[in-house]
């Protein structure tokens, strides 16, 4: 196989985009040195103080503007991304789709929730009116990735967007064509000031931003690259959201409908070849239905097949290095008891990876404990849903999770340590521009969508305004004995009750 790593067809100059499915050159792009990403950033400060002075209105209409350009030109763009990713049409559909409602979603309800709002200030300081108000932070380095080249680096682009912030945005060495058509677009409706910029290059043009000077850095990818992020952040106190990798769980009850969590498995676990950091890697069926729901996800997966041909379900796996790390935890399952009731160790070739489906898996296996972002899942037995949830918690990932069960779907949901829980349903969180998004402990931290993401990218304000001057005075040294006994008094009535 012809490695599909990019690699600078001169050092520090250009480097090619190549199609993971024939190692066709897409495309040719700068690699960035860190002076280029000062000057971006430099450039980014003058622009952020451009676009806050749009207002919500302002920025509301021009992300309904560029929202209009992508969905205008939805072919166009879907095409960018099966040449740098290989996935099918549909699939990159299917994600720039969730990014134009999150586009929609952020324009219409930034107001309402990074506006000035109204607090209580208490009977004590009840001449004082209280307000908070969510402030741009200025300048946010976005540093995305590969896998879904669009919807993932748009949640955060494009709250950050929303709240007022200038964005320089570093895409995958894999997809930089993707972020340069995603930025073209942008600077259509934004042809004044560069908001929205884009710097390509490799893992040393992503270290530059994070050093840059930015206000804060949004990352998506491994846990182990968000270390070193966040190492190297700290030396500038600057803020991180880490959205890392996952080990996404699935609990099937005895109640379940079989079909619909054996169909959520299936699609969950191998669509995107399994690149997907909320994929389905592990499940855990009640043991009175465990045979059965097998067999069903045995069954839905015979017809499902990696290609690059326009009937293939999921394309090629992107990153050559991955397919080593997919062999290796199908091998050491095997090794360690497992059975392979489809796929196996020869399911992984040299560009594409088959369907495997793992039962009997140790669960200290690397199959379960480990990332595999590849087209496989492990199936295990288990006596109740109370086993279930805690070997779905018996991990250092946090990310997303699927719980299938007609009567007890809520309090299950809720005793599963991750960010997001999808019930009856395969990962619909992600699809609701409403709710947060993001994991816990290895899975990183911080939120992306929603409200909580919109005020991810916005520094808090709070302001007390005197309406009039108190009868009493606190807050000098010329108060009196008695303003402080009555302080004394009040506080008593107020909250000295037993």
């Amino acid at each position: 196989m012809t490695a599909v790593q990019p690699k600078p067809t001169s050092v520090g100059e250009t480097f090619d985009s190549l199609s993971p499915a024939t190692d066709e050159v897409v495309g040719t792009y700068p690699v960035h040195t860190a002076e280029d990403v000062r000057a971006a950033v430099e450039r980014a400060r003058v622009a952020a103080e451009w676009w806050e002075g749009l207002g919500f209105a302002g920025r509301a209409d021009r992300l309904r503007q560029w929202k209009g350009v992508i969905t205008r030109r939805l072919p166009q763009l879907c095409q960018v991304v099966r040449d740098e990713t290989g996935k099918p049409i549909a699939d990159a559909q299917l994600e720039s789709v969730l990014a134009i409602e999150h586009i929609a979603w952020a324009a219409k309800h930034a107001r309402k929730y990074l506006g000035r709002q109204r607090r209580s200030a208490g009977l004590l300081m009840s001449n004082q009116a209280a307000t908070v108000e969510y402030r741009p932070l200025g300048v946010v380095g976005v540093i995305g990735p590969w896998n879904y080249p669009v919807y993932t680096p748009l949640g955060s682009v494009t709250y950050a967007l929303a709240a007022g912030n200038a964005v320089v945005f570093k895409p995958s060495e894999y997809t930089p064509g993707v972020g340069k058509w995603l930025v073209d677009a942008f600077n259509e409706v934004v042809p004044e000031q560069p908001v929205l910029q884009l710097i390509t290059g490799f893992g040393e043009t992503g270290g530059a931003l994070v050093t840059s000077g930015v206000d804060k850095i949004a990352f998506t990818g491994s846990t182990a690259t968000g270390k070193k992020i966040m190492a190297a952040a700290a030396n500038t106190l600057t803020p991180v959201v880490i959205e890392a990798g996952g080990k996404d769980p699935v609990l099937v009850d005895a109640d379940a409908n079989l079909d619909a969590a054996a169909d959520a498995t299936v699609w969950g676990a191998f669509s995107n070849s399994g690149q997907t950091c909320i994929g389905v890697e592990r499940v855990y069926v009640h043991e009175r239905v465990h045979d059965e729901f097998v067999a069903k996800v045995v069954e839905k997966s015979q017809n499902v097949r990696a290609g690059s041909d326009e009937d293939a379900q999921y394309g090629p796996v992107t990153m050559p290095s991955q397919l080593a790390v997919i062999r290796r935890h199908i091998a050491d399952a095997l090794e360690r008891g497992g059975r392979a009731v489809l796929g196996g160790v020869d399911s992984v070739g040299d560009r594409y990876a088959q369907p495997t489906i793992l039962v009997d898996v140790p669960e200290d296996s690397e199959a379960v404990r480990e990332e595999t972002f590849g087209p496989t899942v492990t199936i295990a037995k288990v006596r109740d849903m109370d086993e279930a949830v805690d070997k779905a918690n018996a991990t250092t990932y946090g990310l997303g999770s699927t719980v299938f069960s007609k009567s007890r779907g809520v309090e299950l949901a809720a005793r599963l340590r991750t960010g997001m829980t999808s019930i009856n349903a395969p990962l619909s969180f992600a699809g609701i521009a409403s709710l947060p998004f993001g994991g816990v402990g290895d899975s990183g931290f911080g939120r992306i969508h929603g409200p909580e993401g919109l005020r991810e990218f916005a520094r808090t304000k709070a302001v007390a305004r005197q309406r009039f001057t108190a009868p009493i005075t606190l807050t000098s040294f010329s108060r009196k004995e008695s303003t402080d006994a009555l302080v004394a008094k009040l506080i008593t009535v107020m909250h000295g009750k037993r």
